[in-house]
């Protein structure tokens, strides 16, 4: 019973912490739906990040790169989710992506059309030079 009880809070903890973003992080949503809603109200460009409070690289990310100058100029040029692969309702946009690695990031058009993909962490220098590419690519697409 105790077993269960500290999994319990284990479990809980790991959630909080997952949503807990260092300041001067993008505006995330909290799932694909919500980031596609506001996709296509405001017509920018999607980042779905797929990540886990389990995942060092995915947590680097969120730490270092997500907040980082070079990427804060690509803060309102997308809507961005914060999508945790731990949460049974996320299950469908993770297997609908084929997410199989995380940090997996999925960038889409306004209109949810795939115009790139990343699998694994990067540094926010190279993170902003993929925001700079797909946002070229959203905005022919």
């Amino acid at each position: 019973m105790k077993i269960t009880i500290l999994l319990a809070l284990v479990a809980a903890t790991s959630l909080a912490l997952a949503s807990d973003f260092p300041k001067g992080s993008p505006d995330f949503k909290d799932s694909s739906t919500s980031a596609m809603s506001a996709a296509k109200t405001s017509g920018k460009p999607v980042v779905l990040v797929f990540s886990a409070s389990w995942c060092p690289p995915c947590q680097a990310m969120k730490r270092d790169v997500y907040p980082s100058a070079e990427v804060k100029a690509f803060h309102d040029k997308f809507v961005w989710a914060y999508i945790d692969v731990d949460d049974a309702r996320n299950e469908s946009a993770a297997t609908k992506y084929g997410v199989n690695g995380i940090p997996h990031i999925e960038f889409l058009n306004a209109g949810g059309k795939e115009v790139g993909k990343q699998v694994g962490g990067t540094s926010s220098k190279e993170f902003a030079k993929t925001l700079q590419s797909v946002l070229t690519k959203a905005n022919k697409s």
